[in-house]
């Protein structure tokens, strides 16, 4: 296991000290004692799960911190960043022992993975994610959590549609971007002609170490006008 993750992390420029190998091991054991349980993910064996998952949520990590350098927080702030639907953690948990500086939320409105999501947390004493058990439509509408977040990210959450985009729209900061993990360009610009908004977006190509799969990323700036 170490052996791939460390290759992985190199392959995309990522710090392989002792203590992100130590977290990032300790998290997949977490998932592998629970998915047979949960149902997590869907991998056949172990490679499979670091390369899907992990590596996987962890490939845009420089257009990431690019994208939160250029918040009107700038360099010197705490980064606040929401991963939506987060499920066994993915892409949150894997960036937040990356990026361990910013301060991460767990969005996970199911009770079973909300409660995998709790265990896992404490497992790893990650001291800058915490977990709300919420749905991520009721959160946008309390006024409390209006411009929480310089950063959103999801992955196999919900394709994009107006209530959803508006919504995570209402959480961000002023400057704010969402990030969205995806497969296919042609799925992606499918999916744009249907959201039919004219906020600023890019799509970035990723390469996931060891995976011969397409993968991208959605961005869309909302801009300062929230």
């Amino acid at each position: 296991m170490v052996k791939i993750l460390k290759e992985g992390l190199l392959k995309l420029g990522l710090d392989s000290d002792e203590k992100i190998l130590s977290s990032l091991t300790r998290y997949i054991e977490e998932i592998e004692l629970f998915n047979p349980a949960y149902g997590l993910v869907k991998v056949s064996d172990q490679r499979e799960l670091i390369i899907k998952h992990i590596l996987d949520s962890l490939a845009p990590i420089n257009i990431l911190n690019g994208l939160l350098k250029k918040s009107p927080r700038g360099e010197t702030a705490v980064w606040r960043i929401a991963d939506i639907g987060s499920g066994a953690g993915l892409p949150g948990i894997p960036l937040a022992v990356c990026l361990p500086d910013a301060e991460f939320t767990l969005i996970e409105r199911m009770g079973r993975r909300a409660g995998f999501l709790r265990n896992t947390l404490a497992v790893l004493g990650l001291p800058n994610v915490r977990l709300e058990e919420a749905d991520m439509e009721e959160l946008s509408r309390k006024a409390e959590w209006a411009g929480s977040f310089e950063l959103i990210v999801f992955r196999a959450f919900k394709p994009l549609e107006p209530d959803l985009l508006k919504g995570l729209v209402k959480l961000l900061a002023p400057g704010g971007s969402i990030a969205a993990y995806k497969g296919r360009l042609e799925s992606i610009e499918e999916e744009m002609s249907r959201l039919n908004t004219a906020m600023p977006s890019e799509i970035f190509p990723l390469e996931v170490p060891f995976l011969d799969e397409e993968r991208h990323l959605l961005v869309i700036k909302p801009g300062a006008d929230n």
